[in-house]
This record gives C-alpha cells, sequence and structure tokens, in this order.
C-alpha cells in the first residue's frame, strides 16, 4: 500500500521562521504553493478533516461533506495534492487521504517565531 505524491510537489521542511532572516526564493515559492493551496475555505476544510482524522488518513467519503459538490470535493483534494499537501492511495473504489509527513511541521516551522537572542 504505498502512497503516491507529485514528485515535484514534495514537501520537506524548508524554510526558517519569518523572524529568522528573509526567505530564499526558492523557500518562498515552496512557502507560496502551501499556503496559496489552503487559502481557500473549502480546501482548508478538507485538509483540516483529513489532518484530524482518526488514524491521521480519511476516506473520501468521509470527508466530503464540505457543502460543495463530489466533482468540487475532488477537484480540491487534487489541487490539495498537486501542492504537496496530501498523499492518497486507492483502496478498492475509495480513496483515502492524507497528510504529507513533513507538512505540518514546515509550515508551522515557518510561522514559529525564531527563538530570542541570548
Amino acid at each position: 500500500m504505498s502512497k503516491t505524491s507529485p514528485p515535484s510537489a514534495e514537501v520537506v521542511p524548508c524554510c526558517p521562521p519569518l523572524t529568522e532572516r528573509p526567505m530564499t526564493a526558492e523557500e518562498a515559492e515552496t512557502a507560496a504553493r502551501m499556503f496559496k493551496a489552503l487559502s481557500d475555505p473549502v480546501r482548508l476544510r478538507l485538509f483540516s478533516a483529513v489532518a484530524s482524522h482518526a488514524g491521521g488518513e480519511a476516506c473520501v467519503c468521509d470527508i466530503s461533506d464540505v457543502g460543495v459538490s463530489q466533482p468540487t470535493v475532488s477537484h480540491h483534494l487534487k489541487k490539495l495534492k498537486e501542492a504537496g499537501l496530501l498523499l492518497s492511495e486507492r483502496r478498492g473504489t475509495w480513496v483515502y487521504y492524507s497528510v504529507a509527513p513533513s507538512v505540518l511541521a514546515a509550515m508551522s516551522q515557518i510561522l514559529t517565531t525564531a527563538p530570542a537572542a541570548a
């Protein structure tokens, strides 16, 4: 049961806290891709549903009640996958989603305040 993600969209903790130093162009591209994907309320709800689901993964059948049609849910899940935020695995007729392992760490690292200099 391997999880798939577009190779070019892998997210690795790459960026220092915003208060530590200016981001490089590459770090900014990575961060912008993640945050842009989450800037849509439906995507943010879907991402949250997957991240908070028991066992760390969710069947699309369990998270699709976000007030939009099923094709729209699929579109938003695809965008989250393309941004490297979600991994997916097909099991029979259902697709299960999980948060890419380093995503939450990468996003929180960017938004963390750097420790004060001693």
